[in-house]
Order: C-alpha cells, then structure tokens, then sequence
C-alpha cells in the first residue's frame, strides 16, 4: 500500500503543528521553575504575565495557528456561514489580547531586568552559600548557588542582585541576559506584523483583490520580517538556547505552512475564476 505525497506532507505539517503545542508545556516547565526564585511568596495577579508570558504567548499562538489553518485550508466555502465566520473571528481576536497581553510581560520582564543593582561587600559567591542564594544562569534560568557549585558558577568579584529577590549574576552574565529579553521583545513585536500582514493577505484573498502591488508588498514585507525572525533563531541558537532556538524554527516552519496554504488558496480562486469564464454563455 503506497502513501501519497499529499498525506505525508500533512503528517509532517500536523506533527510540526503537535511539536509546537508540546513547546506550551516545556515553557510553562521552564517559567515554573523560575517563578520559584523570582516569586518565592506566590505570584500577584497583576503579574501573571510576567512569570508566564512565553507559556502565555506560545499557547495563544498555537490556537491562533490553528485558525490560519482552518481558515487557509481545511474550511471550503459552502462551509462558512454567520455562525462559523463570527467564531473564527472571534477566537482570532482572543488570541491576539493574550498575544499583545504576552508582549506586555516580555516588556515588563526587559524592564525589571535593567532595574539590577550592584550587590556590596561580596565578591566570592561561595559568601552566600548560606543564605539561599540562587545564580541567573540565563534568562529566566537559576541555579542554587551551593557550597558544590559556588566556585564553578562565575570567576568575577562583584555582582548584581535583581531587584525583590535572592537571585545575583555577574556584569558578563547580566549583559547577556540583557540581550536575550531584547530579543524575547523583538521577535515578539516581529511577530504581530507578521500576522498583521497575514490578516492582511486573508482578508484580500477574501475579497479577490490579493493581486500586483498588493501582492509584491506583501511578499517583500515577508521576507523582510521572517529574515528578522531568523536571525533571533541564529542568535539563540549561538547563545545556546536550545529550547527558544528550536521553538522558533518550528514557528517558522509552521507559518511556511500556512503560506503554502494562502498561495494554494489563490491559485484555486484563480482556477475557479478561469472555469467560470469557461462556462459562461458567450
């Protein structure tokens, strides 16, 4: 029994599309583990989304994926009516409050990282053995800074304590910290043009008018913003960051997918335009 390629490229796009909803719980792993150093007396409502806001932006993502795909390749048109069209929509636009609502946290978190103080009279981390102190490995990552591990952790003599926790880091390390809530923060704002460019290109698409300069706009504006996108993915992987390296190639994929399907949709437009001219009584 032979399997066509159509169904293995569908297997393949599901599984990317599985892959990416698993990454909601390696995050919410992740921000679990450091929402215990970062708020050891329980975390405020008001600052949810600052503990959360990769877990947050990942699962708001997924489901407004899956959006994309219903409406760019599984829904035909006999199957929309008011019901279906107003639920799309509004499921879109939930998504995009907890998206913009992500972007806030990875704000907030740039913000509090630059409010890091220096920490006197310590020059050795093997000084705060004692008094629970943990070391910010990267961003949002911390280890316990133990009699074991003190002398290992960093070789400098001076530090900085961020703000409200036991938590240090030495210049080295705080700069580099400093750059991936940078990136946390453009690849975010990257992102929401990237959908606001799809919007865009579905809403034409509805409307037949996704043709010349609209189209050539669009096109360059992509390759503009998925470049930006993949030098975040570059820079994580060199910083080492696996998880956000290997959770933003699977997004990029992803959306190659629902590109293909845009570009599926237009040419079965244009396919039903030109047998409609056929069929039509000269």
């Amino acid at each position: 029994m032979s399997i066509s390629s159509n169904r293995l490229f569908q297997f393949f796009k599901y599984a990317i599309y599985a892959l990416l909803a698993f990454n909601v719980y390696v995050f919410w792993s992740d921000e679990l583990l450091a929402a215990t150093v970062e708020y050891s007396d329980g975390i405020p409502w008001l600052e949810v989304i600052g503990a959360y806001a990769a877990t947050i932006d990942t699962a708001a993502w997924v489901v407004l994926l899956l959006m994309f795909e219903l409406e760019t390749y599984v829904l035909e048109d006999h199957h929309y009516n008011r019901a279906i069209t107003w639920s799309l929509h509004t499921m879109r636009a939930i998504c995009y409050a907890f998206i913009v609502y992500a972007f806030y946290g990875y704000i907030s978190n740039l913000t509090y990282i630059y409010q890091a103080s220096s920490l006197p009279g310590v020059s050795d981390l093997c000084r705060l053995v004692q008094d629970e102190w943990s070391y910010a490995v990267s961003l949002d990552e911390y280890a316990k800074i133990t009699a074991a591990n003190c002398a290992s952790l960093s070789d400098a003599h001076s530090f900085q304590r961020f703000a409200g926790i036991s938590a240090v880091v030495d210049a080295a390390g705080l700069t580099r910290i400093r750059n991936l809530a940078w990136v946390d923060v453009l690849n975010a704002a990257v992102w929401l043009l990237v959908v606001l460019v799809l919007e865009i290109d579905v809403w034409l698409q509805e409307r037949n008018r996704y043709e010349g300069f609209l189209l050539r706009a669009s096109s360059i504006a992509k390759i503009v913003l998925y470049s930006s996108l993949l030098l975040a993915a570059c820079y994580w992987g060199i910083q080492g960051d696996f998880i956000d390296f290997w959770d933003a190639f699977l997004w990029l994929v992803a959306f190659v997918f629902i590109e293909l399907n845009v570009f599926e949709w237009r040419q079965e437009i244009k396919e039903s335009a030109i047998q409609d001219e056929i069929r039509a009584p000269s």
